[in-house]
């Protein structure tokens, strides 16, 4: 069969347009959609549903990436979205990123309540305070969801969850757990403490050691940990909002660690310690 032509070839078309926008927040605010690039994106997102509707509504894609990637065009024709056979200078003009890989997906807002967050007792939360990288954003979302975590929050005074590069930095987990938005620190903290989660502020210069934490004990029950601005970390008012504030040990010579390597780190070690014996989550089978 001869190739497959392109369905959507000027760049300036209105299709093209509404999508190009989405690159800018109060775009993606006002129609409640954001952009997922790449396979591992628009295949996530073609397998989500929220509120019983399919997450994705729209898909550009170049006629190689539709052969390439020909199960996700069609996971993206049973989930009901508009699959558009697109020109590379359209893709290019859509896509946020240096080198575009050939899928680019209009997707729902998914954020979900806080108050739904509360409600499903969780048991490992990470809360974004301050947060205003959204590569950092991104990937702690990523390394909360491989530690097993409940939920994320993001807080009032963090980037916005669907900034293309937070979403790219995701690698997809973005649509795998239950992310809060736009929720004010004092509210996330109290709204969690009252769901009876202990709440430990991550900071270089804490009173409190992680590893003493393990070793005590202490680190069995609920938790959420609070992540700050990694230039500056956590304002000394959100800091006092927390029931210990927790540095990690730097056992060598390293000045620091960035604030992705740290949520790692502290998030793994709750999920290991509630993994544990007596902690509030079964044990993994081997």
């Amino acid at each position: 069969m001869p190739p497959a032509t392109p369905d959507l070839i000027s760049p300036r078309s209105v299709r093209v347009a509404a999508a190009r926008r989405l690159a800018k927040r109060n775009f993606r605010g006002k129609d409640r959609l954001f952009l997922a690039e790449g396979p591992q994106a628009v295949r996530e997102a073609a397998a989500h549903r929220a509120d019983g509707r399919p997450t994705l509504v729209e898909l550009f894609t170049t006629t190689d990436a539709a052969e390439r990637y020909a199960d996700i065009i069609g996971e993206a024709h049973d989930a009901g979205a508009r699959v558009h056979l697109a020109a590379e200078e359209v893709i290019a003009e859509i896509s946020t990123t240096v080198t575009p890989q050939g899928l680019v997906g209009v997707c729902r807002f998914l954020d979900t309540p806080f108050e739904d967050v509360l409600a499903a007792r969780p048991k490992l939360v990470a809360v974004l305070a301050h947060v205003r990288d959204p590569g950092n954003a991104g990937t702690v979302l990523r390394c909360a969801d491989a530690a097993g975590a409940d939920a994320v929050v993001l807080t009032d005074a963090s980037v916005d969850l669907y900034n293309p590069k937070a979403v790219r930095a995701s690698v997809g987990s973005l649509f795998h757990l239950p992310v809060a938005v736009g929720v004010p620190v004092e509210r996330a903290v109290g709204g969690l403490k009252e769901a009876g989660v202990r709440i430990l502020a991550a900071d270089g210069a804490g009173d409190h050691d992680l590893d003493d934490e393990l070793d005590h004990g202490t680190m069995g029950g609920p938790t959420a940990w609070v992540f700050g601005n990694e230039a500056w970390g956590l304002p000394e008012e959100t800091r006092a909002l927390a029931d210990a504030v927790v540095r990690v040990p730097i056992h060598g010579k390293a000045e620091s660690l960035n604030l992705a390597t740290a949520a790692a780190v502290c998030l793994y070690a709750s999920a290991r310690a509630q993994r544990a014996a007596g902690g509030c989550r079964s044990v993994t089978p081997g």
